[in-house]
């Protein structure tokens, strides 16, 4: 039987546990595969392993008024919108 591959949203729900490391080999290839070739879910990636370096280092920011909403909108848009689609290179 063949595998369906993976969408954006599945890993955006797995980003946490792919950067700790708690994803089954299996999923974790289909993730790194899907990574390969989504600009958007390797800025996600990248976004959010830079949140956790920055939160990490026990400094605080305080983030604007509204941030949080909007973010959540920003993100709820994105989902919504599904996949960009690639561009024909070359």
């Amino acid at each position: 039987m063949e595998r369906i591959a993976i969408n954006c949203q599945h890993v955006w729900g797995c980003i946490s546990s792919y950067l700790d490391g708690t994803v089954p080999p299996e999923q974790r290839a289909e993730i790194e595969a899907h990574l390969a070739i989504c600009e958007v879910c390797s800025a996600v990636l990248d976004s959010t392993r830079n949140i956790l370096v920055l939160t990490g280092d026990g400094r605080t920011f305080e983030l604007p008024v509204g941030y949080s909403e909007r973010l959540h909108q920003a993100i709820d848009a994105m989902i919504a919108e599904g996949p960009i689609a690639e561009e024909p290179v070359g």
